[in-house]
């Protein structure tokens, strides 16, 4: 498959009030990436837009998966309705190249939790 995926795989509730959200993704690609960033929107569970924030998942091997943990702060896990891939934040390849279309047309998304996650 020639795609990107991001799997939503936990969350969990952090000490300080926040949101831990633990994401999956593998670079499904022929070519490696030197750097991947997605802006999502987090949404309350009365669908209102509570932040934006960058999953940062610096470079990505071609072939390989990588986990990271993102920190959601102001408001546990139970105030997350929804999470929604809004745009490409960054994308490029290892040689410096724009990859935006590729990180964006090419990006499919999974969930192991019990929020809404997609495009």
């Amino acid at each position: 498959m020639d795609s990107i995926l991001l799997e939503l795989n936990e969350l969990a509730d952090t000490d300080a009030g926040g949101c831990r959200l633990t994401v999956v993704t593998t670079n499904r690609l022929a070519e490696g990436l030197g750097r991947a960033a997605w802006q999502v929107a987090i949404f309350n569970s009365e669908g209102v837009v509570q932040s934006l924030p960058i999953l940062d998942f610096g470079a990505l091997t071609a072939g390989k998966t990588k986990v990271a943990v993102f920190e959601i702060p102001n408001g546990g896990c139970e105030n997350i309705g929804r999470i929604v891939v809004n745009d490409v934040a960054e994308c490029t390849a290892e040689g410096g190249a724009d990859m935006r279309d590729a990180c964006l047309g090419k990006l499919a998304t999974q969930n192991r939790s019990d929020i809404e996650f997609g495009l």
